[in-house]
């Protein structure tokens, strides 16, 4: 009785398994079209979005560079004005 009890839990386990990795594999597809039209959302390609970030990315580096250089606690400015 006990083998016939380990045998139908061990083909329990094994439909389990088998659905599941079927379901997943049913679901792969879609992410990966999903995937794709991220991707080409992204800002790298975008040759213009991706010059603006990096224009953007300079300037906040230039920022923070004038601010590590001063003593002075620049979130204190008056309108952001020096």
């Amino acid at each position: 009785m006990s083998r016939l009890r380990i045998i139908i839990s061990s083909v329990g386990m094994v439909a389990a398994l088998a659905s599941g990795f079927g379901l997943w594999s049913m679901i792969s597809p879609e992410d990966e079209k999903n995937r794709n039209e991220l991707l080409k959302q992204m800002p790298e390609s975008n040759v213009v979005r991706m010059d603006e970030n990096r224009k953007k990315n300079a300037l906040m580096l230039q920022i923070l560079k004038e601010a590590a250089e001063t003593n002075e606690n620049i979130a204190r400015r008056v309108g952001g004005q020096k």
